[in-house]
């Protein structure tokens, strides 16, 4: 867990103490316990809080405490823990046949509505509770059910051992992640719900799906040239190559995350106005390459030889589109996401 030297407590999550000062009445004895719980955390530290301090400082007995909890740690993780043995249960259930969307909505779910609580406080106040190795050692623990119970699922829908077990350890770590991002941020300025559907988008490629890769084949009359254009030039990466009998040659280049984008006629026609003015129609099949600077790229490919069908050009949809035709006769879009305004 990231640790910080400022002392930042959420009202949200002490307002129920200051409610009780003030003579308001009191909250539940499972929250007052909490509550209770963080401020000696804060004054004393975590190593330095009893049970004992925690209870006479709720007003209940010993004995009382542990009705709710099971130890101090457990102040902490309660909540969590609750919804982590609900997303088990889930899981364990499910006979659903698309593993990968059992799992997202399972995981969605988990973080729906979770208020700020003890755990968001002691995460931004790690350093002054003295609870930075604590949480380190119980956010492990949390993120072994989770990857134990994901990686179940995923193995039940078909994938292998490996895949199951990285596809498990992703999802947990996204979740854990997700939810100290969110208490950095300010727990209950934003649901955690925005934040863990980014950290489950960055794991996602992990789950298995009935399509596993998106591969282009292309008939390349010149493969030496097509290959030092693609490779060496637009920076593709070789994964694998092959020759055969008859000089039979092959290179699989990655290309990142791959997509199928099927437009109708109606809609190319649109495409080609805004990338080129309408001045070099599509062909039926157009590859499109997204980088990290469209002109610096096209410059460079222009250099290699490509021909360059229309200059960059930033589109409706905010991004900077050019088209090219490169090696092997390919139809090619350069584009650079610029993001929101």
């Amino acid at each position: 867990m990231r640790r910080t030297a400022a002392l930042v407590v959420p009202q949200s999550t002490l307002g129920a103490v200051n409610e009780q000062r003030s003579g308001r009445p009191r909250a539940s004895s499972r929250e007052t316990l909490a509550e209770a719980a963080c401020e000696l955390f804060l004054e004393q530290g975590y190593e330095g809080t009893s049970i004992a301090d925690i209870a006479t400082r709720a007003g209940v007995s010993r004995s009382s405490f542990f009705n709710y909890f099971a130890s101090k740690a457990d102040i902490l993780w309660a909540g969590l823990d609750e919804r982590i043995a609900a997303l088990a249960s889930r899981l364990e259930s499910d006979e659903t046949t698309d593993a990968a969307s059992a799992v997202r909505s399972a995981l969605t779910d988990l973080g729906a509505d979770l208020a700020p609580d003890s755990l968001a406080l002691a995460i931004v106040n790690a350093d002054a509770m003295g609870l930075e190795a604590e949480l380190e050692r119980e956010a492990g623990v949390r993120r072994s059910r989770i990857a134990a119970t994901v990686s179940a699922r995923v193995r039940r829908g078909g994938a292998d051992g490996i895949r199951s077990r990285v596809a498990g350890a992703a999802h947990a770590g996204a979740v854990l992640a997700a939810i100290e991002a969110w208490a950095h941020d300010g727990a209950g300025r934003a649901p955690l719900a925005r934040t863990l559907a980014e950290a489950l988008d960055a794991a996602s490629p992990t789950l298995p799906i009935p399509v596993r890769q998106l591969r282009v084949v292309v008939r390349a009359e010149d493969f030496g040239d097509a290959l030092a254009f693609y490779r060496d030039e637009l920076g593709l990466v070789e994964q694998e190559s092959y020759q055969g009998e008859g000089g039979a040659r092959v290179a699989i280049l990655g290309a990142g995350r791959a997509t199928l984008e099927l437009s109708n006629p109606a809609q190319v026609a649109v495409i080609d106005r805004v990338e080129t003015d309408g001045d070099a129609p599509s062909d039926p099949i157009r590859i499109a390459f997204e980088v990290g600077d469209t002109a610096a790229v096209v410059s460079a490919l222009a250099d290699a030889g490509a021909e360059v069908e229309a200059s960059a050009r930033e589109t409706p949809w905010r991004s900077l589109n050019a088209r090219l035709r490169g090696p092997a006769g390919l139809q090619v879009t350069i584009f650079q996401e610029l993001g929101s305004e």
